[in-house]
């Protein structure tokens, strides 16, 4: 079984108002499942398990905006925002060490800093 994390992950507006909206979605076409997972499908509905990969890959199927696409795009954009810390993007994001600092050297490439600066 996976160890449940509370950790607190901020969204942007705009994911904040989608999220919202499918859970009103959600909330209507399966009012009383049980189903803790943000993305669900009719047949997990009455489980307790995630949509599966298939489904979500699918779902995103010639579309611009990937789930890969978004993933990737938000830990960039906190490691823009947020100065580039490796163990910020870790804590944030539970990925691993090398992860966040891949991420990290990526945004600093962007904003044109050296590694000696962004750490200080």
């Amino acid at each position: 079984m996976r160890e449940q994390r509370s950790h607190v992950r901020p969204l942007d507006d705009l994911t904040h108002r989608a999220v919202l909206d499918w859970l009103d979605h959600r909330r209507n076409r399966w009012p009383n499942t049980a189903n803790p997972h943000l993305l669900i499908m009719q047949k997990t509905a009455v489980e307790l398990g995630p949509a599966g990969k298939l489904w979500t890959t699918r779902a995103t199927r010639n579309l611009t905006a990937t789930l890969e696409r978004l993933r990737v795009d938000r830990q960039l954009e906190e490691a823009l925002t947020h100065g580039a810390d490796p163990l910020h993007l870790a804590l944030v994001f539970g990925i691993d060490e090398k992860t966040a600092i891949r991420y990290a050297d990526s945004a600093r490439a962007l904003l044109g800093e050296p590694a000696e600066q962004a750490s200080q």
